[in-house]
């Protein structure tokens, strides 16, 4: 549980930006998260066959990014998200390697109420950067959230 402030659907400004958290990618979190989902890429399991790619070591799998970025949001939902209605647009700029340290900004790209009048829906931009400030990843969420009280 983080201790990101309770946010309701009319807290939130289309335009504005919210921070989160950072995540360092650990080797540990990296080979758990391979082991668990199954992959066996040697591009995600292997520094030399990565390097025989033209790659500096082994990378991150794309799912691995968005997963991060996902708990990362879920911060700034955790007391109005109903459910994720969708995912578009996404896509992912730069490599992500083991060591790096991730952190998402949310952008508030459109907002609406809904036949229902204690919820709207909410299009937020994920924006995930890496150590050096270079954005690495980005999506759009549209997020069915819950009005206050």
């Amino acid at each position: 549980m983080s201790y990101a402030p309770k946010r309701y659907f009319e807290d939130f400004e289309v335009g504005a930006r919210y921070p989160t958290r950072t995540r360092l990618i650990t080797d540990a979190d990296h080979d758990a998260f391979c082991r668990l989902v199954g992959y066996e890429v040697p591009l995600f399991l292997d520094d030399g066959h990565a390097r025989s790619r033209g790659l500096p070591g082994r990378i991150c799998p794309s799912h691995l990014v968005m997963s991060f970025s996902t708990a990362m949001t879920g911060d700034l939902l955790e007391n109005c998200v109903i459910a994720l209605v969708g995912v578009d647009e996404a896509r992912f700029l730069k490599h992500v390697r083991p060591g790096d340290t991730l952190r998402t900004e949310v952008e508030i790209v459109s907002k609406r109420s809904t036949s229902k009048p204690d919820r709207g829906l909410i299009v937020m931009r994920d924006h995930v950067y890496n150590q050096h400030g270079e954005e690495v990843f980005r999506n759009d969420k549209s997020v069915l959230v819950r009005r206050g009280a």
